[in-house]
């Protein structure tokens, strides 16, 4: 199914009125340049290429400034320029002296993402217990696991449950599922924004787990009380009695708070299963690589208990038992998560990314009518409170470049009155940045929607076909959304094999070492997967209905295991999108923004399943003129479900061939490595 992903920064530590601005003018960027790698002191512990120092103690702050203002002071005053020291000062962002309001001076510094982790990432708690590591991530995945069962326990037999329980049509059951799946990884966005911004990731996935609780108990008790009238209905075939309005509300909230709690904190537990992880020891910093992708395997785990043993016991309308299962699940799952609390590595929420973007639109536009300086240069570089590492400068969008432009008015401000720059007005280039890296994805991101439109399909247009086929062997009743394990072994084999053995075999037949597929390379190999799958369904489709017009049953004698190699492609589909998918937007969005990019790319799959529904309803609306049944009536061999497949195909192809075209455009951002001494490019080519 689906695993998207990853960290962000943390905010400065205090406020206060800055000196550091007044003591720069004195001294030009030549001569301070000259004697600050040789400066160190106690208690600052990092220092990157541009000067960067982070610390807390008094002593070593004060040491500092005492330093600056005394080495070689009469060469210093004597060669000061306020230009040059202006521009050192935006090399080196040195960190403020700040006034207490006791009368000490406390040290700030500025905080990169792992700095501001510095208190978590201690090895051990106060108690001598480990912190972070496998321990805490086992913690998690298992979690994940237990999470992922009870919510596929009710996505996977939905389309059924809404035939057999809510009398819906064919047509009916797919929008209802379509639209429930694009409202839950709608909610992993604001679920995402939440975590980065105000609730932290943790607690992020404490609220909308507990959330996710109170809806399966809700769904739990509505279907033993009231929905399964009369007893022995809900099974293919046995319908039940209609419902009130009361019922339908009832049960409409109810898997809608399913859908919040399962998708707000998903990105959000993906990210912080990442946390676990020190980048600073090589070999946590792999045990990170490698938890991304028994994050998705964990997920698939828990789907292969639902759309197996839970599928098979809801098709047999003991619904109540498979929900009451789904709840004790999800139960279980946050009574692990909490059972880390004291030992897990946690970040700070570092504030509203939306009103960081809006401050950069609103300068960019309020200075439209400056001149835009050549290759960026004397662009506003920030003060040195940034809480992640700089992004640096790059082409492109350069009408936002103007939100960094310092005006006489601003320098002024900045350095004859101390004062911060108001962010409405003026934006470090780190901050222009960030808006230029969301700009950059939206059309990739815009172009895997139609890889989930083609999961959406598997999920509810695969099961209503699998329905209608001969689903009997050897006596044993074969659930149709129970053919979905193909997908999920698939895609679990798939990534599993993809490093340790197919690679291997390739590079033995070519006798040369290739260059692996890249995250968009990879994602371009998915859709196309995606495609033959659409086929293939709809020429299986073209067999079922020919076995049934010779029958002239409603249920086709072609055996359902026809359907075995379109849900194996889709899996295969899966594991090249979605894994390249949470790699790609983890890698390219800002420090500050992983979370965000981890429900930007889990939003796909929202856009995917209300695209899948809209297509759905326009073609239901067209092909129903004329009295005729459309191609997805109630009965399957009255329409056409073929047509629609090889329809849905033709739109993945002309989806393919505009992602093409925007991956080869695609340009990365650029930002500074941790430990300062090197540049990270970000950049992705499509060839």
């Amino acid at each position: 199914m689906e695993a998207r992903l990853l960290p962000f920064k943390a905010s400065a530590m205090h406020g206060g009125p800055s000196i550091s601005l007044f003591l720069f003018p004195f001294y030009p960027c030549s001569a301070i340049d000259e004697h600050w790698d040789g400066f160190y002191c106690d208690g600052v512990g990092t220092r990157d290429r541009w000067g960067h120092f982070f610390g807390r103690r008094r002593a070593s702050s004060v040491g500092f400034y005492r330093w600056l203002s005394t080495v070689r002071g009469g060469e210093l005053i004597s060669n000061a320029n306020g230009l040059d020291c202006l521009s050192f000062y935006y090399k080196i962002q040195v960190a403020d002296l700040h006034q207490l309001e006791n009368g000490q001076e406390r040290f700030q510094s500025s905080y990169t993402e792992e700095a501001a982790l510095a208190d978590q990432n201690d090895k051990t708690t106060p108690k001598g217990r480990r912190i972070g590591g496998w321990n805490c991530g086992m913690l998690l995945l298992v979690n994940q696991g237990l999470v992922t069962l009870a919510y596929a326990g009710v996505e996977v037999n939905l389309v059924l449950f809404s035939k057999s329980v809510l009398r819906q049509t064919n047509a009916e059951a797919a929008n209802t599922f379509s639209r429930w799946m694009g409202t839950t990884y709608c909610f992993s966005l604001l679920g995402a924004f939440l975590s980065d911004s105000y609730l932290g990731r943790y607690l992020t996935c404490i609220i909308f787990q507990l959330i996710f609780i109170v809806g399966l108990i809700a769904l739990s008790l509505l279907t033993h009380i009231s929905l399964l009238k009369p007893n022995g209905c809900g099974k293919i075939g046995q319908l039940c009695d209609p419902h009130g309005l009361t019922e339908l509300s009832i049960f409409y909230i109810s898997i809608y708070l399913i859908a919040l709690g399962n998708g707000a904190p998903e990105p959000a537990l993906a990210t912080f299963g990442a946390e676990q992880f020190d980048d600073k020891d090589p070999k946590e910093n792999r045990a990170k690589a490698s938890f991304y992708s028994y994050f998705y395997v964990s997920i698939n785990m828990g789907c292969l208990f639902s759309e197996t043993v839970l599928v098979y016991m809801e098709n047999l309308g003991h619904w109540k038992v498979g929900f009451w299962i789904c709840g004790g699940s999800a139960l279980l799952g946050y009574i692990l998560l909490l059972s880390g609390s004291s030992r897990y590595r946690q970040s700070k929420p570092c504030g509203n990314p939306i009103s960081r973007f809006s401050q950069v639109v609103m300068a960019s536009m309020k200075k439209m009518n400056l001149p835009m300086p050549s290759n960026g240069e004397g662009l506003y570089e920030g003060l040195g409170k940034e809480a992640t590492r700089r992004m640096l400068h790059t082409e492109g969008f350069k009408f936002l470049d103007r939100a960094a432009i310092l005006t006489a008015e601003e320098m002024n401000l900045i350095w004859n009155q101390g004062q911060t720059p108001n962010p409405w007005q003026i934006c470090c280039v780190s901050q222009v940045e960030e808006v230029k890296c969301i700009l950059r994805l939206l059309p990739v991101w815009f172009c895997t929607i139609f890889s989930s439109v083609v999961f959406i399909q598997m999920l509810s247009l695969f099961v209503e076909q699998g329905a209608s086929m001969d689903t009997v062997v050897s006596n044993f009743h074969i659930p149709p959304a129970s053919m979905t394990a193909f997908d999920i072994v698939s895609t679990t084999l798939f990534i599993m094999l993809y490093d340790r053995l197919l690679v291997p075999i390739y590079i033995r037949i070519a006798k040369r070492r290739p260059k692996p597929p890249n995250e968009l390379q990879r994602i371009g190999i998915g859709l196309a997967i995606a495609i033959v799958a659409l086929v293939i369904a709809g020429f299986v489709e073209q067999k079922r209905l020919r076995h049934a017009s010779i029958s002239g049953e409603e249920t086709s004698s072609l055996s359902i295991f026809w359907q075995t190699p379109q849900y194996v492609l889709v899996g295969v589909s899966e594991a090249f999108v979605y894994v390249a998918q949470m790699d790609f937007f983890a890698s390219q969005t800002p420090d500050g923004l992983k979370s965000l990019g981890m429900g930007l790319s889990m939003s796909s799959t929202a856009m995917g399943s209300y695209l899948a529904s809209m297509i759905l309803t326009i073609v239901m609306a067209v092909t129903e003129t004329n009295g005729k049944p459309g191609w997805v009536p109630p009965n399957l061999n009255d329409g056409h479900l073929d047509r629609f497949f090889f329809l849905s195909a033709a739109l993945t192809a002309l989806n393919l061939a505009f992602y093409v075209i925007c991956a080869k455009r695609y340009k990365g951002s650029t930002t500074e490595k941790q430990d300062g001494d090197r540049e990270e490019e970000l950049d992705r080519e499509f060839k």
